[in-house]
């Protein structure tokens, strides 16, 4: 196994807390708690780096105390590295920040290690996998957005496909422990081609949240082979 975070079976299924109802979070935090969701995503945003705002480490600090499955935390927000203590003690085992986002990318990476949880980085559609060569080594985590960040609900891009084949290659390539997770868009229909082209993680907000019954639609993610 790659390291204790990551010993769930494949795929890691990731429900993003996002789509839940925000007048009613305890519920849906129950109703994961029982599934076999192995992740909360949990999506930081400042309407600055995105045209949203959502939620800070205040709210992290209540899903931490609500769950003791690991706490995904992705930060569509800029300058990160002033906010990564204060996101690790409101309880994050994963914070994953935008490439984009970083001047000094590689560093931010060393200050999240530094504070002894897994360190990941986002991509935005746009962003090649190419520019994470000097640094896929050092992380344990890769997000790449299956959508242009800041809404949920929106349609899957094609194009993440061959990017995240091309992702795989590269982590097989350097040997690296990085899990390929999938963020935006994903849906039980595209599941299987996302699982097939090398996603190790499944991010899914309104798939699971807007679905009849939550806990079976889970189930049907937890089950897609690769």
């Amino acid at each position: 196994m790659k390291n204790d975070y990551y010993l769930a079976a494949m795929p890691i299924v990731a429900p993003s807390l996002l789509s839940a109802n925000f007048l009613n979070l305890q519920a849906d935090c129950d109703l994961l708690n029982k599934s076999e969701a192995d992740w909360y995503h949990l999506d930081v945003m400042d309407g600055n780096f995105v045209p949203n705002i959502s939620f800070g480490p205040m709210l992290i600090q209540f899903f931490r105390k609500a769950t003791s499955k690991t706490c995904d935390v992705h930060l569509m927000i800029e300058k990160p590295e002033r906010y990564l203590t204060a996101f690790k003690e409101a309880g994050a085992d994963i914070i994953t920040v935008h490439a984009e986002a970083c001047i000094h990318l590689h560093r931010t990476v060393q200050q999240i290690k530094e504070l002894g949880i897994k360190a990941g980085i986002a991509l935005n559609p746009h962003t090649p996998v190419a520019s994470l060569a000097n640094v896929i080594k050092e992380i344990d985590l890769v997000c790449l957005m299956s959508v242009n960040p800041g809404f949920g609900g929106q349609q899957f891009i094609p194009a993440t496909l061959p990017k995240i084949s091309e992702l795989k290659k590269m982590i097989t390539e350097t040997n690296s422990s990085a899990l390929i997770e999938i963020d935006g868009g994903v849906t039980l229909e595209n599941a299987p081609a996302i699982v097939e082209a090398g996603a190790d993680v499944l991010v899914a907000g309104n798939t699971v949240f807007k679905s009849k019954d939550p806990l079976a639609t889970i189930a049907s993610l937890k089950r897609i082979a690769s």
